[in-house]
């Protein structure tokens, strides 16, 4: 073969060659941008239906909070006996039963979320406790006076939860 037919073939086979390389490089991009946009589509209707579900979330954890918030819980929940350690007990016990109703709806927050809510119950619990060792406490009426008085000078464990959570829901809009 002579150098002339080895260019010539050369000519031909080099732009052959260039444009498939062109043109499976368009073909892998376009491929690739047709999948990310699939699944962009596919997460958006996928939020669009988790949407609901996580707004009730917030919702009952919001419930929780309030009926957990230890003013409401102390008009809510009357003494079962004078002794303030069943008062105290019993508060607690009415927690932690809320608290497990509800702890499926963990999924539907975001972790920092869920953990200031358990923090807020570990805290309000914490409360009760710290109130039925005091020396000054000597029954269930008197314990509920000094969680209440502890209550004027601070604000509760679960509004400032609550607080959190208004904030974490406007964020979703």
């Amino acid at each position: 073969m002579d150098t002339s037919k080895i260019l010539e073939l050369l000519s031909y086979t080099v732009p052959a060659i260039i444009t498939g390389l062109v043109a499976y490089n368009f073909f892998n991009i376009h491929t690739k941008n047709e999948e990310g946009r699939r699944r962009y589509l596919l997460s958006k209707e996928a939020q669009k239906n988790a949407f609901p579900i996580r707004l009730q979330a917030y919702e009952r954890m919001t419930l929780f909070l309030e009926r957990m918030s230890l003013a409401n819980l102390l008009i809510r929940i009357p003494p079962i006996s004078n002794d303030k350690n069943d008062y105290s007990n019993f508060v607690i016990a009415q927690i932690e039963q809320e608290f497990e109703h509800n702890l499926a709806q963990q999924i539907y927050m975001t972790d920092e979320c869920w953990t200031i809510i358990t923090t807020a119950k570990n805290a309000t619990i914490q409360m009760i406790r710290k109130g039925a060792i005091m020396d000054t406490v000597i029954n269930a009426d008197s314990l509920r006076e000094a969680l209440l008085n502890e209550l004027l000078e601070k604000q509760t464990p679960s509004n400032a939860a609550l607080g959190y959570i208004k904030k974490e829901v406007s964020q979703m809009w």
